[in-house]
């Protein structure tokens, strides 16, 4: 995936802890997540599971997108994620990392 203006959510887990962010490269910011690299809301709370990203031509769309969606309900984030990612699979393993370890305590059950 080249560079592109991106928003997108990661959960802990099904309907557990999210987040929505935005960057212009989703493969270079995964990577900082995931490796805890840096002390953010989501290494404190292990959110590293892509649950959603939207794709957009300007920085400046990206950027609105995820300030409308940080004011959304709880419920309509949950909804959306579960409009087109039903069972919350991580969708970075689509984009080349690897499938995350079965943490119970991230599991929702």
């Amino acid at each position: 995936m080249e560079r592109q203006p991106c928003v997108y959510i990661l959960a802990s887990g099904r309907v557990g802890t999210i987040y929505i962010g935005v960057t212009s490269d989703l493969i270079a910011r995964l990577h900082q997540h995931r490796a805890g690299t840096v002390p953010w809301f989501t290494s404190k709370y292990s959110v590293d599971r892509l649950v959603r990203f939207e794709l957009f031509g300007t920085m400046e769309q990206a950027i609105a997108r995820e300030k409308r969606l940080k004011r959304w309900r709880r419920e309509w984030k949950l909804n959306l994620i579960e409009s087109d990612n039903p069972d919350w699979l991580d969708l970075a393993v689509g984009l080349g990392f690897e499938a995350p370890r079965l943490d119970v305590r991230k599991s929702g059950c």
